[in-house]
C-alpha cells in the first residue's frame, strides 16, 4: 500500500470559495455575512470534485491512501476573529470528512484547526476533538504562524502550546506543522513562506526541551524539511554548540519529514541525510507545484518517480516510506486500516 501523507482539498467546488469571499466580505459589513446553511455542495459535486482529479492522478501515479485536510492556503488564520475561523474551520473540516465517506478507501482525515492571531490555542480543542471522535480523522495541520507571515505567536516550544500538545498525546495524533498564505510581501506563500516555516519549525524545536515534556508527541515537517537536510551540518553544530543531546536522540524521535520534494538531486539528498524510518511518502498533490518539469517531461509531484528511482533506497526502505512508517506515524491511521484487514 502506497499512502501519501500530505493532501489537501485544493480542488472543492467554486461554491466554497464564493462562500469564504461572502464572509470575509461580511467582516466589514455584517449585512454580508453568509450562514453556514446558505453553503449548498451536494454529494455528486463533491465526487466530481475527487474523481476528475486527486483521485484520477493517485490511480495513474500508483497510491493508494491520501490522508487529507482542507487546503491549507486557505487556513488564512490571520483573517477576521476566532469565530470566522472557526466557523470556517468547521466548514472545510466537514467537507473533507464527507470526502473521506465518499471514498472510504482512498481518504482520511486530518483537521484544519480554528487559529487565529493572538487567541490561546486551547480554543482549538474542541474542533480538534469533534474532527478525532465523529469525524474519525488521524491528525491535525498546526499552524505555527496564523498571522500569515508576521511571525506573532511564540515559538512552538512555548507553553501556550501545550493544551494542543496534550490532546495530540492523549489520542496519540501528529501534527503535521502547516502554515497558510502569506500576507507579508516579503515572504511569497508557497516559494517562501511555506518553507521558511518547515526551517523556523525544526530550529524552534531544536533550541528546546519540548520533547522532554512530551515524549511522545508527534510533528511531521512537510516539504522534505525547508532547509533541514541541505544544512543539516549546521543544525548538528547548533545544538552542539547549545549543549544539546545528538540530534537522532534530541529531536529524531518525534519529528518526521514528507517527500514534497520535487526533483531526483532533492528527494536522493533527503533520503542520504535523514534516516529512512524518519520519511514518510508524499506528494501534495493537487498543490503548490502542478506543471510538467521539461528536464523529465513528468509531473513535478509525481514523486513516486523518484522514489521508485532512487538507488540509495532498498525494497525495505521503500515500504518503509510508502506505508510502515506511515503507520506508526499516523497511529490511528494504522488502526483504521488494521480494522478494514488492510
Amino acid at each position: 500500500m502506497i499512502i501519501d501523507c500530505h493532501g489537501h482539498y485544493t480542488t472543492a467546488p467554486k461554491a466554497l470559495e464564493n462562500w469564504r469571499n461572502r464572509q470575509i466580505a461580511g467582516i466589514k459589513d455584517p449585512s454580508m455575512m453568509p450562514k453556514v446553511s446558505e453553503l449548498k455542495i451536494s454529494d455528486d459535486e463533491l465526487r466530481e470534485s475527487i474523481e476528475t482529479n486527486q483521485l484520477r492522478l493517485m490511480r495513474e501515479r500508483g497510491s493508494d491512501l491520501t490522508i487529507f485536510s482542507p487546503r491549507a492556503s486557505f487556513m488564512a488564520h490571520h483573517i477576521g476573529d476566532f469565530n470566522i475561523s472557526s466557523t470556517w474551520a468547521a466548514i472545510c473540516n466537514e467537507l473533507c470528512y464527507r470526502v473521506s465517506q465518499l471514498f472510504p478507501d482512498n481518504f482520511i482525515g486530518a483537521a484544519m484547526l480554528p487559529q487565529s492571531p493572538g487567541v490561546d490555542p486551547a480554543t482549538c480543542i474542541p474542533e480538534l476533538e469533534k474532527c478525532i471522535k465523529e469525524y474519525g480523522n488521524v491528525g491535525i495541520n498546526l499552524n505555527p504562524d496564523p498571522s500569515g507571515g508576521h511571525w506573532t505567536s511564540p515559538p512552538l516550544s512555548d507553553k501556550a502550546w501545550y493544551p494542543i500538545y496534550e490532546k495530540m498525546v492523549e489520542y496519540d495524533i501528529p501534527a503535521m506543522i502547516h502554515v497558510s498564505t502569506s500576507c507579508n510581501s516579503c515572504f511569497h506563500t508557497t516559494g517562501a513562506h511555506y518553507l521558511n516555516a518547515d526551517t523556523t519549525a525544526f530550529m524552534q524545536c531544536l533550541t528546546s526541551d519540548l520533547f522532554s515534556d512530551f515524549p511522545t508527541l508527534k510533528f511531521l515537517i512537510p516539504h522534505g524539511g525547508g532547509a533541514v537536510p541541505y544544512h543539516w551540518g549546521r543544525f548538528r553544530g547548533l545544538a552542539q554548540e547549545l549543549k544539546k543531546p545528538l540530534l537522532q536522540d534530541h529531536l529524531l524521535n518525534n519529528i518526521f519529514f514528507d517527500t514534497c520534494v520535487y526533483h531526483q538531486p532533492g528527494i536522493d539528498l533527503l533520503n542520504t541525510v535523514i534516516p529512512v524510518k524518519n520519511v514518510l511518502f508524499a506528494s501534495e498533490m493537487i498543490g503548490a507545484v502542478r506543471g510538467i518539469d521539461p528536464e523529465t517531461g513528468n509531473y513535478y509531484d509525481d514523486t513516486k518517480r523518484y522514489i521508485e528511482a532512487s538507488k540509495i533506497l532498498s525494497d525495505d526502505d521503500r515500504f518503509q516510506i510508502y506505508e510502515g512508517n506511515a503507520r506508526r506515524v499516523f497511529p490511528r491511521l494504522d488502526a483504521a486500516l488494521k480494522a478494514k484487514g488492510k
